[in-house]
């Protein structure tokens, strides 16, 4: 893993700089050489079954995208293109707010592996997932 570029702060005003991932709700908890932690603020429009109330597969995914691409982007300065994710459902995620983790698993002059864990409320892990990114330097 390369030297961490930015911390919590810095982060923040990244990943808050797009309209999605402002809708999302993103608070940066943590970004430090483990990882970064990222909090989802729970919103009713989440809901794909209103009888059941769990949240939409794809909010989760896009969870785990993004906070994937910015466990890279803490180290570059810069968040990059996704090649392609791969996410695993584990259990409904019903209301409540969503916490994130990510760690670069490796990081390439080209290609850069990242993966991360969201867990609900309570702290069960609801969906996990990988993704590949674009990393090279923008010409």
């Amino acid at each position: 893993m390369s030297e961490h570029a930015i911390g919590v702060e810095k982060l923040q005003e990244l990943i808050s700089r797009g309209p999605f991932n402002k809708w999302l709700n993103f608070t940066v908890l943590k970004s430090d050489a483990d990882g970064i932690e990222v909090k989802a603020t729970w919103r009713e429009e989440w809901v794909v079954n209103p009888d059941r109330g769990y949240t939409h597969g794809g909010i989760l995914a896009a969870i785990i995208d993004t906070v994937a691409d910015y466990a890279i982007a803490a180290e570059l300065g810069r968040p990059v293109p996704t090649i392609d994710v791969r996410v695993d459902y584990h259990k409904a995620a019903m209301p409540g707010d969503l916490t994130a983790k990510a760690r670069v698993v490796r990081m390439g002059s080209q290609y850069s592996t990242a993966e991360a864990h969201l867990y609900d409320k309570d702290g069960a892990l609801v969906a996990s997932g990988r993704g590949t990114y674009f990393t090279a330097p923008p010409k």
